[in-house]
């Protein structure tokens, strides 16, 4: 088991949830609030909670499946937020920074997939 804590990737997907909720869900139309508004706040929360889950498992394997569904979850957002960006729900430059954020959660969901299904060896 690890500490999730300790974790860079949980980190980072911890600040990007907090970023989607205090700056740009809140920026959505009320008739958004059962819809976009829902499935990005929800996404973006699943990022962190999958890794959590994944530090509570016992093999790399079982670990890196919930690093897949987490991996989902930040494409998730990403689609949603090219939505409100879009629809002017949000600026240009808050998108252009979530935007940043998702990929870089991406990119190290994705390495840290990597070393695991190597065996714990450096990629």
């Amino acid at each position: 088991m690890r500490d999730y804590k300790k974790l860079d990737v949980w980190k980072k997907a911890h600040e990007l949830n907090m970023f989607i909720k205090k700056n740009i869900a809140t920026q959505f139309p009320k008739e958004e609030r059962f819809e976009l508004t829902s499935q990005l706040t929800r996404a973006s929360l699943s990022i962190p909670l999958n890794i959590v889950e994944g530090c509570g498992r016992f093999t790399d394997k079982d670990f890196a499946h919930f690093l897949d569904n987490a991996l989902g979850s930040a494409n998730e957002i990403d689609y949603c937020c090219l939505c409100a960006s879009e629809l002017k729900y949000i600026s240009e430059d808050d998108y252009l920074k979530v935007n940043q954020s998702i990929n870089e959660v991406r990119a190290m969901l994705i390495s840290f997939l990597k070393f695991l299904r190597s065996g714990g060896k450096k990629p």
